[in-house]
């Protein structure tokens, strides 16, 4: 994609990543400022939402996340079909990279409301005697996190590449199908929220203040 930010300067890819944090420190405040006050006034719960209500809404908001990548990616693999360049990897596509920021603006709207979440859930919620364990608590959902996208991913990838195509997660981006790992990755966190709304509605707080 095209990196060019002004003639001569071309922005490092792995920079988008900066939006992703932009997003959180943008979206903090204003969920404690102008979210919470008004959904306070509604629910009349002094923190506006539950803990789980706000995992789910942010599950619901990676869903998007997902969404709008898959969406992107259909377009990129469209003009590079469109130009001639399935066949040429290194080539840039006449597409701004700036395509790519509203998926890690919305990837940060989530942490929001997923990351703070779970803090909140595991501190509030352990018993106090193993209330040090929260964190540890915290970490080991990334941890398992990461496990099981290892897991998928090298499952995807000996599958989808078995019949001696690229797969795909082929080398040459152009030819590969990350959109349908988008739109596979959307289903799934699909599927996860179904099961969290479920199961959440039969749990019972220790604090009444959550």
């Amino acid at each position: 994609m095209d990196r060019t930010l002004f003639s001569g300067f071309k922005i490092p890819a792995a920079s988008l990543q900066v939006f992703t944090g932009l997003a959180i420190v943008t979206c903090v405040p204003i969920y404690d400022r102008v979210f919470v006050p008004m959904a306070r006034s509604i629910t009349h719960k002094p923190s506006g939402i539950t803990t789980l209500q706000r995992i789910g809404t942010g599950i619901f908001i990676s869903i998007l996340c997902m969404i709008t990548a898959a969406l992107v990616e259909i377009k990129r693999l469209e003009t590079a079909r469109e130009y001639g360049l399935v066949d040429s990897p290194d080539a840039t596509i006449p597409m701004s990279i700036w395509w790519l920021v509203p998926q890690y603006l919305i990837f940060g709207i989530a942490e929001v409301f997923t990351m703070v979440g779970l803090q909140e859930f595991f501190y509030d919620q352990v018993p106090d005697e193993l209330r040090s364990m929260g964190l540890a608590l915290y970490l080991s959902v990334f941890g398992v996190g990461s496990i099981l996208s290892s897991i998928l991913v090298s499952i995807i990838e000996k599958v989808t590449s078995s019949n001696g195509g690229g797969g795909w997660f082929s080398n040459n981006l152009n030819k590969a199908h990350l959109d349908y790992f988008y739109w596979l990755l959307g289903g799934l966190s699909a599927i996860g929220l179904a099961a969290f709304s479920y199961f959440s509605r039969s749990y019972l707080y220790r604090r009444r203040t959550a």
